[in-house]
């Protein structure tokens, strides 16, 4: 659900029964709620759904329509009196995007749950990717439109290996197989700047806020405890680094989500890993590849 107006919006994923999850946070400025469950010597071993938003803190608030969802199909932790839905949420900073009064509200997030399940997954700029940017060293005088990418590939044995991203980046977006940035901060020519080596150089730095952040969803069907869902996280992070220069900044919040629904039996950890990675620094490309420029902010398909 989105505001094409306003220019933020959230994504909920709604999980099976059953299903672990864990996360890995390695951004310096991260807005969560419920992430600290997911640590694997915590009591609930369950989540029910992941809802990932606009808006900043703000855009939390998209959680509560989520378990209002839940709640009325009856889904949820069971606490003896009452099921509590468990909804790890994320979100990005889109303020300085469109309308910086609005977020995602629980509205939203109740919307986007009640046709998560008939909905196929949609990229680009939808949902909590509406009011995403990337390249913003010098803000909206050279960043270039974020958005939702989404890929997946299947290892042997019919396990399927997935990944979702809102991207949302302070660094610009590289195609990791040329090593060419794709999307990012454009110079007064209306080239690539080239981020990571504008920092390295002798120019003055321009002061920088927190309105960055990238999020990812992996999912997989392979059997997974919490542990292994946080290192297939951290393996994961790998495919961050790769489409994105710089990343995990002190002015983003990227977290990774790892999530199992436990159907098949698990490859070994470091396929699993590094597929996720794979599908990650390809998810990440899509992101921007798949955008489409709103309120004059260009995106890949319209500034060639």
């Amino acid at each position: 659900m989105h505001d094409h107006t306003a220019l933020t919006g959230c994504t909920v994923i709604l999980l099976p029964e059953n299903t672990t999850a864990s996360v890995d946070v390695r951004g310096g400025a991260p807005g969560t709620r419920e992430t600290d469950l997911l640590a694997p010597e915590c009591t609930v071993q369950h989540i029910h759904a992941l809802c990932l938003a606009g808006g900043s803190a703000f855009g939390l608030a998209a959680a509560d329509g989520v378990m209002a969802y839940l709640r009325q199909q009856d889904v949820g932790f069971d606490v003896g009196v009452g099921k509590v839905p468990i909804v790890p949420t994320a979100v990005i900073f889109d303020l300085s995007c469109g309308d910086a009064r609005a977020h995602a509200t629980a509205e939203m997030g109740y919307q986007a749950a009640a046709v998560a399940r008939n909905t196929q997954v949609v990229e680009g700029t939808v949902g909590a990717g509406q009011g995403a940017t990337v390249g913003k060293i010098f803000g909206s005088t050279s960043w270039m439109k974020g958005g939702i990418g989404s890929t997946g590939i299947t290892l042997p044995g019919n396990i399927n290996v997935c990944a979702l991203v809102v991207n949302n980046a302070f660094g610009d977006i590289y195609d990791e197989h040329t090593g060419r940035i794709i999307a990012g901060a454009r110079d007064s020519s209306g080239g690539f700047l080239n981020t990571a080596r504008f920092l390295r150089g002798g120019s003055e730095i321009p002061p920088f806020n927190g309105s960055n952040t990238t999020l990812v969803v992996v999912a997989t069907d392979a059997t997974l405890t919490k542990s292994e869902c946080r290192k297939v996280a951290q393996m994961a992070q790998d495919g961050m680094a790769r489409a994105i220069k710089p990343v995990h900044t002190p002015y983003d919040g990227d977290v990774i989500f790892v999530v199992a629904t436990n159907t098949k039996a698990a490859p070994p950890m470091i396929q699993l890993g590094s597929a996720a990675a794979d599908v990650v620094a390809t998810a990440i490309q899509r992101s921007v590849l798949c955008a489409t420029g709103v309120a004059g902010i260009p995106a890949v398909t319209t500034s060639e």
